[in-house]
């Protein structure tokens, strides 16, 4: 199973993270010492397997270095809660995988290690990870973990839909109008079937597939300084009009409450298109769908999309001998070769750049149709959601109000207007 997921936001207070306190130590690390290091995968059953092999080679080459595998949550939503207690009782692990939108909150717990050291040692290769990516991880200057998983938005589209609908399918120069126009023709109500789909849960998952038309018509989530919402500007409120013209008017939109409908519904053949992903493609691959891949329709030629990159974060226990024990096992877990063979499997995009000149590669793109151009699309993904305290809230609020536009109870200005105003209130904070 791919260890990339859908986003939906898992919540927890800053101030729930601030009672942890600040890390300690600056003693010098003995390579060679005995060390027992805790590793929280936030990972459903089989990515966990694959992850606890890895953890066991590591062992094997490193024998003074043991790894505790767990999951750490039920879910991976549910890990940034648990982390949360972990902090304040020091119960913390020494890994966790985590949301790049929860890198934040994970920052000012005082618990993260700075890498900033080892990144900027060239043999590290920082270069090679995407810039959304590098940017994720590191908060006001700190490094505080590696990448874990990389992706981005583009359109995924049901081949034989479109067939049947006479449509062209799908191309990188689509405009917005001509993705309206497709999810038009495709919707046949008599069948159930959907142009296209949204989930309206007013997770994370709501929020961050109205950036990139947001980006696309000149606005910005945020001012410069990060500390005004800016996201109800003129530019937002064409984005979220263009979204509710399909949803109310055109009716060519499935809007999900859950989440977790609107993936197998594509599966199902009751959707012709999907915002989404390349931790789609393991799912449909298993079914064996007829699918193709482009980039998301653009605005005056502008394809901007979204990165949602996960991290790998450490912990500091005030114990040189873990904190280096952690950082050398996640540069290897996300080196070159590590990663050519482990995550490439599952439909992961590599995470560096130099891994597209292996022969693992190469079966990536073989095995999973689409994925070189959600490779290609990482090029389009220009700006990182921000890393500022309340950016949770804020994610909230504009769920909140994308969600009640697109079922028709709120009209755009007005939403994000609400939602800008509980935002700037969460942002001073």
């Amino acid at each position: 199973m791919a260890l990339a997921f859908p986003r939906p936001l898992a919540v927890m207070t800053v101030a729930a993270l601030l009672l942890a306190g600040c890390s300690g130590g600056k003693k010098t690390a003995d390579p060679n010492a005995p060390v027992t290091i805790t590793w929280w995968t936030g990972q459903a059953e089989d990515a966990e397997k694959l992850l606890e092999a890895l953890a066991a080679e590591y062992h094997t080459a490193h024998p003074n270095v043991t790894i505790k595998v767990s999951a750490g949550a039920p879910t991976t939503d549910e890990l940034l809660t648990k982390l949360s207690a972990a902090f304040v009782s020091g119960t913390h692990p020494d890994i966790s995988y985590a949301y790049g939108s929860w890198a934040t909150q994970l920052a000012q717990s005082g618990r993260t290690q700075d890498l900033s050291a080892e990144v900027a040692d060239p043999k590290l290769g920082w270069q090679e990870f995407p810039p959304a990516a590098r940017a994720t991880a590191t908060v006001d200057g700190k490094v505080i973990g590696l990448p874990a998983v990389v992706d981005n938005l583009g359109i995924i589209y049901n081949k034989k839909l479109f067939d049947q609908a006479k449509l062209a399918y799908p191309t990188d120069d689509w405009t917005w109008d001509d993705f309206r126009a497709a999810a038009k023709k495709l919707t046949n109500h008599a069948t159930n079937v959907y142009g296209t789909a949204y989930p309206v849960s007013g997770s994370e998952n709501t929020t961050w597939m109205l950036w990139p038309l947001l980006w696309q018509h000149g606005g910005a989530i945020l001012s410069k300084d990060g500390k005004t919402p800016q996201f109800n500007s003129d530019a937002g409120v064409q984005a979220l009009t263009f979204l509710r013209d399909m949803a109310v008017t055109d009716k060519s939109m499935y809007l999900d409450q859950t989440d977790e409908k609107f993936g197998p519904l594509f599966l199902d053949g009751r959707v012709g298109m999907l915002i989404t992903g390349p931790w789609q493609m393991y799912d449909i691959k298993q079914r064996k769908l007829e699918y193709g891949v482009a980039f998301l329709p653009g605005f005056n030629g502008d394809h901007q999309t979204i990165s949602g990159p996960d991290l790998w974060t450490l912990y500091d226990h005030a114990d040189p001998n873990r904190a280096k024990a952690a950082k050398d096992f996640v540069i290897w877990l996300t080196s070159k070769d590590t990663d050519a063979r482990n995550s490439l499997v599952n439909g992961n995009l590599p995470l560096r750049d130099s891994e597209k000149t292996t022969p693992a590669y190469q079966k990536f793109t073989k095995d999973f149709p689409g994925a070189q151009k959600f490779v290609e699309n990482l090029a389009n993904a220009m700006q990182p959601r921000p890393t500022v305290p309340g950016y949770v809230e804020l994610s909230q609020y504009v769920g909140d109000a994308v969600s009640q536009v697109l079922q028709g109870a709120a009209e755009p200005k007005a939403a994000l207007d609400a939602a800008a105003k509980k935002s700037t209130e969460a942002l001073a904070q």
